[in-house]
C-alpha cells in the first residue's frame, strides 16, 4: 500500500528529529516550520524545554510583501541569526523537520550561517 504525502512527510520529520537527538551536545535545535503561506523559525533548549528565539514571515518590520517566498525565508533567516546572537546563542542544530532541504528551507539556513549561526 502506498504512503500519502502526510505520512511521508511524518517518516521524513521523524527520520530527522531522530537523527538530531543522537548527535545532540546540549546545543540548542533551530526549528524550522513552513506552511502555504508563511516560514517560522524557533531556537530551542530541548533540555530545558524552552524557546530562546523565534522569528516569523508574520512578523510587520520584515516588510515582506509575499510572505512564502525565498526573500521572506531569507529574512527570517537573518532575523533568527541577529536573535540567537542576542540570546548568547553561536552554534546549534538544524531541524528542518520533514521539509526538503531546498529552495525557502536552504535559503532561511543560509541567510542563518551568513549572520553568524553556525550548524
Amino acid at each position: 500500500m502506498a504512503l500519502s504525502k502526510r505520512q511521508l512527510f511524518q517518516k521524513r520529520r521523524l527520520r530527522v528529529r531522530n537523527k538530531l537527538r543522537k548527535m545532540n551536545a546540549g546545543r540548542p535545535r533551530l526549528s524550522v516550520h513552513r506552511s502555504n503561506k508563511n516560514i517560522s523559525v524557533q531556537l530551542i533548549d530541548d533540555v530545558q524545554g524552552v524557546t530562546l528565539a523565534h522569528a516569523s514571515s508574520l512578523e510587520k518590520d520584515l516588510g515582506v510583501v509575499g510572505r512564502n517566498n525565498v526573500d521572506a525565508a531569507t529574512k527570517v533567516g537573518s532575523l533568527i541569526a541577529e536573535r540567537a546572537k542576542k540570546a548568547g546563542v553561536e552554534e546549534c542544530y538544524f531541524d528542518r523537520g520533514g521539509f526538503l532541504y531546498h529552495g525557502k528551507i536552504k535559503a532561511l539556513a543560509d541567510a542563518a550561517r551568513e549572520g553568524g549561526l553556525r550548524f
